[in-house]
């Protein structure tokens, strides 16, 4: 499915994307067990959600055993790629040097993410790019 296509995730749903990007294909148990305790969310919730996600196309679930495992359908740069550009377009008018701005103004970068931050500014401007 294009990345277009994909519907936006919402919080829960994004939770449970982050645990199948690091574990990979994983059981709703296998999800719901990650959450621990940190999580008030209970396995028959987890199911719903991850049902629905499969539904929406977020997640591709595989049938073939009986317990079905859950992979997601882009990957997590992807979907983050995906949820920046909506909220630079609906919140900072297409800007930028707005998001980086109030993002680094919001939370304290380290020196090592600076860096990178510096290498990934000046590989753009080498290659011509505004």
């Amino acid at each position: 499915m294009p990345e277009t296509e994909l519907p936006r995730p919402t919080d829960a749903e994004l939770e449970i994307l982050k645990v199948l990007w690091r574990r990979g294909p994983s059981t709703v148990r296998e999800v719901f067990e990650t959450f621990g305790e940190s999580k008030t969310t209970g396995y028959t919730t987890v199911l719903k959600l991850m049902q629905i996600m499969a539904e929406k196309g977020l997640v591709v679930r595989d049938e073939s055993e009986r317990a079905h495992r859950y992979e997601p359908a882009a990957p997590e740069d992807e979907t983050q790629r995906r949820l920046v550009g909506d909220l630079l377009r609906k919140a900072f008018d297409g800007s930028a040097k707005k998001l980086v701005m109030q993002a680094l103004s919001t939370e304290r970068a380290s020196a090592e993410e600076l860096s990178e931050i510096r290498r990934m500014l000046d590989e753009l401007e080498g290659k011509g790019r505004p």
